[in-house]
């Protein structure tokens, strides 16, 4: 285990704000983060996804930097573009 997975396994033990923040804040960058190496292993960039999905490149940054309050629908034609499928999951 890394120094930063034991401060973060530390710090969350202690401060149950943080832990509530951290998990959200993770998921929220991981949907992003995964958006973006999807697009790039396509070769893509963010203005080719804008022209496909007619927007603009700073709301694909947005997206990608900061994925939160993203409609599922928009999240689906941006996998399509990418010829990806969406798939949702509650565990």
């Amino acid at each position: 285990m890394s120094d930063l997975q034991k401060y973060i396994d530390k710090r969350k033990k202690s401060d149950k704000e943080f832990e509530k923040n951290f998990d959200t804040g993770y998921h929220e960058f991981k949907i992003g983060e995964i958006l973006k190496q999807a697009r790039l292993e396509k070769g893509l960039t963010q203005e080719d996804i804008a022209n496909r999905l007619n927007t603009k490149k700073s709301a694909i940054s947005r997206i990608e930097n900061h994925a939160q309050d993203i409609r599922l629908s928009t999240l689906q034609n941006f996998a399509q573009t990418l010829g990806k499928e969406l798939r949702v999951e509650l565990v």
